[in-house]
């Protein structure tokens, strides 16, 4: 068994959700050598989250969007943490909801994720900057 782990950093995005396989495939740690293993991602952010889901159709992307805006939305005058922005607790909420980190199954050199699921970055800041994700392979060469 072996362990390896990198940091990968994604560009700064708008907010909403992006897919972002190709970026975490490119920056991942000799995922390409893995026979068998687990790939575990974790954001080392408080208002961005991490999630799996359909990697086809864009329109699911912006309905999550508008949907996690209804959940938790902008100005409730019942929130208290508002020194950093309007839309600061709500992303907080939004990564307390959606989470994370994944760990996702590798197989032959190759994430084992589903024929329509891919990786979002969830960004729920308005002018966030980069994020900066821990990978970590642990597998059989």
């Amino acid at each position: 068994m072996i362990w390896k782990q990198e940091f990968i950093e994604l560009a700064p995005l708008p907010r909403g959700f992006h897919l972002v396989t190709n970026e975490i495939v490119a920056q991942a740690p000799d995922l390409r050598n893995c026979q068998v293993g687990l790939l575990h991602l974790f954001i080392q952010h408080s208002s961005a989250s991490l999630a799996i889901n359909e990697n086809a159709d864009p329109d699911v992307r912006g309905d999550l969007e508008r949907h996690f805006n209804v959940l938790a939305p902008e100005g409730a005058d019942y929130y208290q943490h508002t020194a950093e922005g309007v839309d600061d607790m709500p992303a907080h909420i939004k990564n307390v909801l959606i989470g994370h980190s994944l760990t996702i199954p590798i197989s032959d050199g190759h994430l084992a994720l589903g024929t329509w699921q891919g990786i979002y970055l969830c960004e729920h800041r308005d002018h966030a900057g980069s994020r900066r994700i821990v990978a970590t392979l642990q597998g059989r060469w």
